[in-house]
């Protein structure tokens, strides 16, 4: 059985942040998993690749905080991760924790926390930040 379309991005992922290039790529599908293309990877296949990207330094992000479950009309967990991403790259990762980010969702938006922000706001919350993000980088 092969892998989904999700982890063959996460293989293209770590290829592309290693800096790995195709030709070089190619061959560790070749020599490591004995294929030709990812998707052609089945489980064992996709573990060894992900176990030798994570050998050359590669670590694959996880939930950056909590997660409040499915609530209907809240945003989703995605959304909330988006957000704690966005955020992160903003503050050049200077905040740690939410103290600041739920500061800012407070004066802006009129949230509390990430915990109750309604699902037609996330997006809102997503472009403010990702507009806050370019203004910065310009």
């Amino acid at each position: 059985m092969t892998i989904s379309a999700n982890q063959v991005k996460l293989l293209h992922v770590a290829k592309g942040k290693l800096g790995i290039g195709d030709d070089d790529y190619r061959r560790a599908l070749a020599h490591l998993a004995r294929v030709t293309t990812s998707k052609d990877l089945d489980r064992e296949g996709f573990e060894t690749m992900m176990g030798f990207f994570e050998w050359m330094g590669f670590k694959p992000l996880g939930g950056r905080g909590p997660s409040y479950g499915q609530r209907p009309g809240m945003a989703s967990f995605a959304q909330i991760e988006l957000i704690r991403a966005l955020w992160s790259e903003y503050t050049d990762g200077v905040y740690e924790g939410e103290d600041q980010l739920n500061k800012w969702l407070e004066r802006c938006f009129k949230v509390s926390s990430l915990r109750f922000l309604k699902a037609d706001a996330a997006p809102k919350v997503i472009t403010a930040l990702k507009s806050m993000k370019a203004r910065k980088a310009a």
